[in-house]
């Protein structure tokens, strides 16, 4: 009994294996995009979790001076809306705004309103610029940062010159209150800022601080820090720490409201759009044509049969099978006019080859079955394409048979 051997596959639909050797550069690069998408976020989560919140006892909390507050009789109580913040002000408390910068225009002109003539002291903890201008008239924010961070207060504020040297340096102000208490100078401009009341019985006022850092519990016991952070947070009895968030909408109005677009940070906007140019120079890069397409022979030799699946891929591919029949017609009739007598530039006219081909095979009456098969339409579909090679090999059989 004999065995027929199984012919190698030429299928044109890829495999598994291809599918996967093409696709798995973007799928790493997706995996490594989620990836650091994820990381950042987790860095991001963490460093903000508890930052400046009285009641964490992170690095980044403030729970430490809460509780020495406390042992010195001052209650701390957090809040986290406007309409909190505006209802605890009064000549016996201090409010501290812990981000200002998060507030709204709308919401820090209802701030000010709302602390304005109470008699009690606010304290704005590293305000930018137009914040403190909203939350502090009269005081502006430098645009270049303190390049040391410890500094000597240089000043006549007795909390100040007790407290000494201490880690204010963050953001620089000026202010046009003659009267205000401009207190460690980095360059001569103030990083905290006592400004008194004007109206009422003088005995208000609103202290800028330029950086976190002395309320934070993991620098609290370096420098004066908690001497400073006590004095200025401890001078009445109750103590309300303001904590905003983007969630709260009090006293927002229409042009205080933000998009999605408007909540990014500026950075991420700037990469995208450096990603997208970079994206076109690179497209631009990889369709760049410098000239006619140039013949180079290839580097290795590669079979014949590897050339004629790949190219039957390709038409497969693209639905071709116009081409494909025309080529398999036309390498046909180059191969056959030879063998019939017919010059090889007279191959692919029906006038010359058709009548000697028919001769040379004694048929009388088929020269139009020979037209079709030679010189005829594309087939319609995959089946016939297959048919129509395979006439075509059994008539250059035919011809060669001697």
């Amino acid at each position: 009994m004999t065995t027929e051997a199984t012919p190698p596959s030429t299928s044109a639909s890829p495999s598994a294996r291809q599918v996967w050797t093409r696709t798995r550069g973007i799928a790493l690069a997706l995996v490594v995009l989620l990836a650091a998408a994820v990381a950042i976020a987790t860095i991001r989560s963490d460093a903000r979790h508890g930052t400046l919140d009285p009641r964490s006892a992170d690095r980044q909390g403030s729970r430490a001076v809460a509780e020495l507050l406390a042992d010195r009789g001052v209650d701390t109580s957090v809040v986290t809306t406007l309409d909190e913040a505006r209802a605890a002000a009064d000549a016996d408390t201090t409010l501290l705004v812990a981000a200002p910068d998060l507030l709204t225009p709308g919401q820090q002109r209802a701030l000010r309103a709302a602390t304005t003539g109470t008699a009690g002291r606010t304290v704005l903890v590293a305000p930018g610029s137009p914040s403190v201008e909203r939350l502090a008239p009269g005081v502006t924010a430098d645009p270049a940062n303190s390049l040391d961070s410890t500094l000597s207060p240089d000043c006549a504020l007795p909390a100040a010159r007790r407290a000494g040297t201490a880690e204010t340096g963050g953001m620089r102000y000026t202010t046009t209150h003659l009267d205000a208490d401009e207190c460690y100078p980095s360059d001569r401009l103030a990083t905290l800022l006592r400004i008194p009341e004007t109206g009422g019985d003088g005995t208000g006022d609103t202290v800028v601080i330029g950086a976190p850092d002395i309320l934070l519990n993991d620098r609290l016991d370096k420098q004066g820090n908690a001497s400073l952070a006590l004095q200025l947070l401890g001078s009445r009895p109750h103590l309300v720490w303001y904590l905003p968030t983007l969630s709260d909408t009090t006293a927002a109005d229409e042009d205080d409201q933000r998009g999605f677009f408007d909540l990014l940070p500026s950075g991420w906007l700037w990469g995208t759009l450096q990603l997208f140019i970079a994206a076109a120079v690179a497209a631009l890069w990889r369709a760049r044509r410098l000239g006619p397409l140039v013949p180079e022979n290839l580097p290795v030799a590669i079979r014949a049969s590897e050339t004629v699946e790949g190219r039957a891929r390709l038409y497969r591919k693209a639905n071709a099978r116009d081409r494909a029949a025309t080529a398999l017609r036309s390498t046909t009739r180059i191969r056959l006019a030879p063998l019939v007598g017919v010059p090889l530039t007279q191959a692919h006219t029906p006038e010359a080859l058709l009548p000697a081909l028919s001769a040379h095979l004694h048929r009388h009456g088929d020269g139009q079955t020979l037209h079709t098969l030679l010189f005829g339409p594309p087939p319609g579909d995959d089946a016939a394409l297959v048919s129509l090679a395979d006439q075509l090999d059994a008539l250059e059989r035919e011809v060669r048979r001697p």
